[in-house]
């Protein structure tokens, strides 16, 4: 099995983005599987285009992507992307676009393939939080979940895609306060095994995990 695990560059005026600082530390085999990892921009439509030539190139089975959510206290695994492009914020090429689609023809939303509440469960095992969550944002995390999926239904078909969400990093709340973070180590630990429970579970577990709000 091969793995594409995906990473976005700096973005908001940060200096750091946890998510590629995690993909970096990521084994290069996990439970057998290949890890290959990926440099992402936090740009509309480029994400995409750079994700798709890796998929070209390496064919992996899964496309796992990994994004910032700061202001999360856990690690969030997402359950679903919507055709939305809603920036509130402009990506790193000075885009803000506003309420249009990421795909014409694209259906309304896409749940994800890979197996959600094995991945939270699986984390939490561990002794790190982590829930699932049901909605990406409308900024280019929600871009490329949703676009991912839509490359799968359209292009690629047969493989699985998801995306996590990741809290800061204690060095980026410092002048934040009453920000939640969590060490680079525990992500990697976390996302580490969200990978093992991906290798392990064709089909999801069924378990509680949604939410009242």
């Amino acid at each position: 099995m091969k793995i594409l695990v995906t990473g976005f560059d700096p973005f908001g005026g940060e200096s750091i983005n946890p998510a590629i600082e995690v993909v970096k530390e990521l084994d290069e085999e996990i439970l057998g599987a290949t890890i290959i990892k990926l440099e992402i921009p936090t740009v509309c439509y480029k994400s995409l285009q750079v994700i798709e030539e890796a998929i070209k190139r390496y064919d992996p089975d899964v496309i796992l992507s990994i994004g910032q959510a700061g202001g999360r206290s856990d690690i969030t695994v997402e359950r679903i992307g919507i055709n939305i492009n809603d920036f509130s914020i402009r990506d790193n090429e000075g885009q803000q676009i506003i309420d249009e689609k990421i795909y014409e023809d694209g259906p309304d939303a896409y749940f994800v393939n890979i197996p959600i509440k094995a991945v939270v469960e699986k984390i939490r095992l561990s002794k790190i939080p982590a829930s699932v969550s049901n909605t990406a944002g409308t900024f280019v995390c929600n871009h490329v979940t949703y676009g991912v999926r839509h490359l799968i239904e359209t292009k690629y078909n047969g493989k699985k895609s998801g995306f996590i969400h990741i809290p800061y990093l204690p060095e980026q709340v410092i002048e934040k306060k009453g920000i939640p973070s969590m060490s680079l180590e525990v992500i990697v630990q976390g996302i580490t095994e969200a990978i093992k429970a991906i290798i392990e579970n064709e089909i999801d577990i069924k378990t509680i995990g949604g939410t009242i709000h």
